[in-house]
């Protein structure tokens, strides 16, 4: 299936966390927190401004990014967990 975020949202795919402690200790699933990174899969055209252009999102297509534990809304799409979410729910961008 494929999905177009419309006007400043983005479609972010979630980064695997670690399983293991620096010490060596392997964390079950139950007790690991959701990573704050992720990979924009795809992002919308842009929000119109005053002067009715649309201004540009500052993310793109394939860039690493930092989000808010809770920006954004789930979905499964395909079987694949991904994430919704307004531009302005990322603090930045990975590079």
């Amino acid at each position: 299936m494929k999905i177009r975020p419309l006007h400043d949202r983005v479609l972010v795919r979630r980064l695997s966390s670690e399983e293991k402690t620096a010490g060596g200790i392997i964390i079950p699933d139950t007790a690991q927190e959701k990573p704050m990174e992720g990979e924009v899969l795809e992002a919308g055209a842009g929000v119109r401004g005053e002067n009715g252009k649309i201004q540009a999102l500052d993310v793109k297509k394939g860039n690493r990014v930092l989000f808010g534990k809770w920006a954004g809304t789930e979905v499964t799409l395909d079987g694949e967990e991904l994430i919704i979410m307004k531009e302005s729910d990322i603090m930045g961008v990975i590079e």
